[in-house]
């Protein structure tokens, strides 16, 4: 019985495989395409096998029809692009997504260089991460709040405001928060750069022989390595570029925007906070309160399927948890308010 699970779990996995190459062999062209297309059609084969066994011990064949979670990183291909999806499609286990791998260094003969390029490509999941955990920190404080504060049998214009408030609030401490992070980091990078930029300027021969040797652990031999080294440092800009990736592990024109960071951070919170006060702009009261239940209770089902994009669990699992997870929460506070606005009155 516990063969016949695996099977079902590998063929599970390659028939998950299967409908991603081909979304992304549709969304890609040219050399990228064709690779899919190819892995596509290599995970059929694996699929198929997977099938014969499972007729063969006798157990049932599930069906072949994606779930959820599939359908839904599937679109998002094709809406945000595959780079920046990649590391959704890489917990996914698809393969080939080294071909978004690229960069000046691939070009100069040195592909162990390129590694760096892959987070490039994939700073764009890392945002959308960023950005479904910011709309989830938004909607579920907001939605506390706002139900703490009428569970005080407040006035409503005073939870309103308290809203309000709180959207603003939070988004601005967000906001202010990221800058200060990205900021810091970014002037830490910047410094390592600079005493890179001086060493490579004082020290030629000293960098050749670090990058030589980096290269070598890498699997070329001490010619090629010292070749290939000596070509990247001849050229100032290239080999500053070069030099921070292997021995740094920094991305020279990845620095992120300090000010750009804090915007999105503010954004995403704002969009979150947004939902549970949209009721009490059309509302007052009961009703009011009501319409901000719903609206907190879907925007946590779909902020937790999204997270199953990135956690690797069920999304009817994910959308569930984060609910209940704030249903908790926003009873906890509305319980809090109430024993508040009695002991106050």
């Amino acid at each position: 019985m516990v063969r016949a699970d695996v099977i079902r779990a590998s063929l599970a996995a390659e028939r998950m495989a299967g409908h991603l190459y081909a979304r992304l062999a549709a969304v890609e062209t040219g050399k990228a395409a064709r690779l899919f297309a190819e892995l596509g059609a290599e995970s059929a084969t694996q699929a198929d096998r997977w099938v014969r066994e499972l007729e063969r011990l006798g157990e049932p064949v599930p069906s072949s029809s994606p779930g959820l979670r599939v359908r839904l990183a599937a679109w998002l291909v094709g809406y945000l692009g595959p780079r920046r999806m990649l590391p959704v499609l890489s917990a996914m286990k698809v393969r080939g997504l080294a071909i978004y791998r690229g960069g000046d260094e691939e070009s100069a003969g040195a592909p162990v260089v390129a590694e760096e390029s892959w987070h490039r490509a994939a700073r764009g999941g890392g945002a959308l991460r960023a950005a479904v955990f910011g709309v989830n920190d938004g909607l579920l404080s907001n939605a506390s709040l706002i139900i703490g504060i009428a569970g005080a049998n407040a006035d409503p214009k005073v939870t309103l405001l308290a809203g309000v408030a709180g959207l603003l609030a939070g988004g601005f401490s967000m906001a202010a928060g990221e800058y200060i992070s990205v900021r810091t980091q970014r002037e830490l990078l910047e410094h390592q750069l600079a005493l890179e930029r001086e060493e490579m300027r004082e020290m030629p021969e000293e960098e050749v022989g670090e990058l030589a040797l980096i290269y070598r652990a890498k699997g070329l031999d001490a010619a090629q390595a010292e070749a290939l080294a000596r070509r990247i440092v001849s050229d100032p800009e290239r080999g500053l570029d070069t030099l921070a990736r292997e021995e740094l592990g920094l991305d020279p024109r990845g620095l992120a925007s300090p000010t750009a960071a804090a915007a999105a951070s503010f954004l995403s919170f704002a969009v979150g906070a947004f939902l549970p006060l949209l009721p009490h702009l059309l509302a007052r009261g009961r009703v009011a309160l009501v319409g901000t239940i719903v609206a907190a209770g879907a925007g946590l089902l779909g902020v937790g399927a999204l997270m199953s994009l990135f956690t690797g669990r069920g999304v009817l699992w994910s959308a569930l948890r984060m609910a209940l997870l704030g249903a908790a929460a926003a009873g906890l506070s509305y319980a809090v308010g109430r024993m508040l606005g009695v002991s106050i009155a």
